[in-house]
């Protein structure tokens, strides 16, 4: 918690003491009136000092295997859960080729120093657009639902000397778009949009109003490392521009602004 000068106060984020087990990322929606009354008794602590104490208190876990699955509905896998509960649905997997002509047509990055437009912001955070005439097909899946961007496992499709990634996903032409290679373009970006009703801050108190900006370290998908990126707030909503470009921002996922070790805010990736 933190006083403010008014005199009330704020509760304020943190990530996890083990980087390993920092769950601080799937919690980057609460509220200030869900964090006043929660409490996080192991948040300071590694999970090899989680063990330990169950060990010397007698608790049977105190050695059973981390889970991998999801948890809440039994020993299974995501894939399998989603298979077993959404019906299948034949599509084409179309190659996308590192050559592809729009490629290079890539929006500029702002000069050093230069604050950027909404209109620059905005098309640095524009994913990349394909239709089954810019690949070709080289093979079939059970339904676009399926996937993710970035994925690399589950398509069945050999014959390459490098994996073969998701790089974008039509589920309405139930379509899939593939690159061979994890440095392909198409799997990169360097910025992302989150609608303004979509941006929320964890800590009320950093909030930025539009025509604001902040340095952040920012998080899109569960233990990726920290980037550096600058958060600019517009009437059109927040844009993220990182440092470095990232693979595989996907709508829908959450990216969420630390500052330090507090989880400032966060948002759901519209683009």
């Amino acid at each position: 918690e933190e006083l403010r000068p008014d005199g009330g106060t704020t509760w304020r984020l943190l990530a996890g003491s083990d980087p390993g087990k920092d769950q601080s990322y799937f919690l980057c929606q609460l509220s200030q009136e869900q964090l006043r009354p929660a409490l996080f008794p192991v948040g300071g602590l590694l999970k090899s000092e989680v063990r330990r104490i169950a060990a010397e208190q007698g608790l049977a876990t105190a050695k059973r295997k981390d889970s991998q699955g999801i948890c809440f509905v039994g020993k299974v896998d995501l894939p399998l859960f989603l298979q077993q509960k959404l019906a299948a649905r034949r599509g084409n997997v179309h190659e996308i080729l590192a050559t592809w002509p729009k490629y290079a047509q890539q929006p500029p990055m702002p000069e050093p120093g230069c604050e950027p437009t909404t209109a620059q912001l905005a098309a640095l955070a524009e994913p990349w657009h394909y239709t089954v005439r810019d690949g070709k097909k080289i093979g079939e899946h059970n339904g676009a639902h399926f996937y993710t961007i970035g994925q690399r496992k589950g398509l069945g499709i050999g014959g390459r000397r490098e994996s073969l990634f998701i790089l974008a996903t039509d589920v309405e032409q139930n379509v899939i778009y593939v690159g061979e290679g994890d440095a392909h373009p198409g799997l990169y970006r360097r910025a992302l949009r989150i609608r303004p009703e979509e941006m929320h801050w964890v800590n009320p108190t950093r909030e930025l109003a539009p025509g604001g900006s902040g340095r952040f370290q920012v998080r899109i998908r569960y233990r990726q490392p920290l980037q550096q990126a600058t958060l600019f707030v517009r009437d059109e909503g927040g844009f993220i521009l990182f440092d470095e470009p990232q693979r595989g921002i996907t709508p829908g996922q959450f990216a969420a602004w630390y500052d330090g070790e507090e989880l400032v805010g966060s948002g759901v990736i519209d683009r």
